[in-house]
């Protein structure tokens, strides 16, 4: 009598649930260390600040094509300093309107979370209802319009940008250019979004691949 051989027992190949981050963190510090890195770059670029500030330079410009002349010299090579003169403009009209801060930081966080560094397999779910990445990008495309067009954040960050723009072509029009750097060769990229723009591009080519793996 052959003895009979036990049934298999089944066994649940269930594993448990890996808590994942709600954001694709190795992206996101990838993005935020090749921005730091191209930001560096560009600032390293940057002229010392009492040449830019010596008073025996300052003169009355002769006409308006000399103050433009002037203004366009002083900018090839003073750039770095405009632009960051510009951007502390920007940074203190923020601070000194904390609403219009706080809105525009939710702004850049809801992109951030919400959508470019949020995984793939992590749907959005709001009110127990999920919302695809097309409706969330539609969402956010709708929020920036209305935080930038309808609140005050969009003027404030206008008039702080032409005030900073005021006090560069006042310096660069009062300001002699120097023989010394009369005759310097000017920067293939010029303008304040290009500089911001292109520290910014170089930090999100560097992190595509990693943020594309993250969404497949």
């Amino acid at each position: 009598m052959s003895a009979s051989v036990p049934a298999a027992l089944p066994i649940s190949g269930t594993q448990p649930d890996e808590t994942q981050p709600p954001v694709a963190i190795s992206a996101f510090l990838a993005f935020l260390s090749r921005l730091n890195d191209s930001l560096r770059n560009s600032l390293s670029e940057r002229r010392p600040w009492p040449e830019l500030a010596d008073r025996s330079t300052f003169s009355k410009p002769e006409s308006f094509s000399d103050a433009t002349l002037r203004i366009r010299k002083n900018y090839s090579y003073f750039r770095v300093n405009y632009l960051m003169v510009i951007g502390v403009t920007l940074a203190f009209s923020l601070i000194f309107h904390p609403f219009s801060l706080l809105l525009l930081l939710g702004l850049l966080f809801s992109w951030i979370f919400l959508y470019l560094f949020r995984p793939a397999d992590q749907p959005l779910i709001i009110f127990g209802r999920t919302f695809s990445d097309r409706e969330t990008l539609g969402i956010l495309v709708i929020f920036s319009i209305f935080v930038i067009f309808l609140t005050s954040v969009g003027s404030l960050i206008i008039s702080a940008i032409m005030l900073g723009f005021g006090l560069v072509c006042a310096h660069g029009a009062f300001k002699a250019p120097d023989d010394l750097f009369l005759d310097d060769q000017e920067p293939a990229a010029t303008g304040f979004l290009s500089f911001i723009g292109g520290a910014a591009s170089n930090a999100v080519a560097a992190t595509v691949p990693t943020i594309s793996n993250t969404r497949i």
